[in-house]
């Protein structure tokens, strides 16, 4: 029998994270096109091929390297025995084979953007990503900031780009009409590049901030939560900053629904998945006014200089104090995440792979 279109998912997480969310909200719309799905462990109503488990960030470093010499020496191999036409990879990895034609699906440039010294994560986007990009039958992206930045960081035409947005479950994030408690919520990695110590500086900087809360929900880092609690203490803020840790994908609407506004005022995002989130539950959004946040966010958040702590103290402190701002963008935020689906996500990223089906 031959497999047509192969989709490899040996990255999947346990707890879903940004790519694995994409990947898993995707698949259905895919179907149609009777994939054959590559995957540790096999995922109901849809025809699978075993690979080896342990090859996913949760396995860190080596389960990277574990999947990328997978990648190469032995996905080659699969693709000839199924008698496959195209391989789709939902993150920028593919077989370095002129044997293997691929659709990859590139996220952002953040590790060159920000780059650290001796990170394998900036090596990996500095010399193998262009090497995937450049043999690529076609690449597909997030946004058009997305695709702006592989063209300018690797020169690859523009014709051979397709920005597709994503989307979020409509099911899961909605507004619930609960009361607004006295916490601004940030959701999301602790990477210097998210930007929360001026996040931090500009809670604290409030002028009546022993009234409110900061919570950050998202996975604490042992590289720079250290850091950021110190500037907690510092600052004198310890009992209203809190660190929640990884929030369980099932609390996180009943936590968004609750908090006055969802503060994200990162230095980069490929989309920027909790900005669209908060605005499905009506919850008012503030942001920054760089990279892909504009395209999400549209006229229904407060755009912000995320460089700049004035500005986004200001914004905290408008909302805080403005009952019918915030009603206003409520309403507006969830008017535009109405405007984006998975259906149209996996409508757009079909007809790209049907081109070489």
């Amino acid at each position: 029998m031959q497999n047509r279109l192969l989709i490899n998912l040996s990255f999947l997480l346990s707890r879903p994270t940004g790519t694995t969310t994409y990947a898993l909200n995707l698949l259905p719309h895919l179907q149609k096109l009777q994939p054959t799905l590559l995957v540790a462990e096999n995922i109901a109503g849809y025809d699978c091929y075993p690979v080896p488990s342990g090859q996913t960030a949760e396995q860190g470093g080596k389960g990277h390297l574990r999947r990328l010499l997978w990648t190469q020496f032995q996905l080659p191999k699969v693709y000839q025995k199924l008698k496959s036409q195209v391989l789709f990879f939902p993150l920028p990895e593919a077989p370095l084979s002129a044997e293997c034609l691929s659709v990859v699906m590139f996220h952002d440039l953040i590790p060159l953007r920000f780059p650290k010294r001796f990170s394998p994560i900036t090596f990996y986007q500095r010399y193998y990503v262009p090497q995937v990009l450049k043999q690529a039958q076609h690449i597909v992206c997030n946004s058009q900031a997305t695709a702006d930045d592989i063209v300018s960081f690797y020169q690859i035409p523009a014709s051979k780009i397709t920005p597709i947005p994503l989307a979020h479950d409509r099911t899961h994030f909605r507004y619930l009409n609960l009361p607004t408690r006295n916490y601004f919520l940030y959701i999301g990695r602790q990477d210097p590049y998210k930007n929360l110590q001026r996040l931090i500086s500009a809670f604290a900087a409030l002028p009546n901030n022993k009234d409110y809360e900061l919570w950050l929900a998202g996975p604490t880092d042992g590289r720079y939560t250290p850091t950021l609690q110190a500037q907690v203490e510092e600052l004198g803020i310890t009992h209203q900053v809190k660190f929640l840790n990884y929030v369980d994908y099932q609390e996180l609407p009943t936590i968004i629904n609750g908090a006055i506004a969802l503060v994200f005022p990162s230095l980069w995002e490929g989309f920027g998945f909790p900005v669209l989130e908060a605005m499905a539950c009506g919850t008012p959004v503030i942001t920054s006014n760089l990279s892909s946040l504009p395209e999400v966010a549209g006229d229904a958040a407060i755009l912000i200089n995320p460089y700049n702590s004035v500005e986004i103290t200001a914004a905290m402190q408008m909302i805080a104090t403005d009952s019918e701002l915030r009603s206003q963008l409520s309403q507006q935020g969830i008017a535009r995440a109405n405007l984006f689906s998975w259906e149209k996500t996996g409508k757009a990223t079909a007809e790209v792979l049907s081109r070489y089906l």
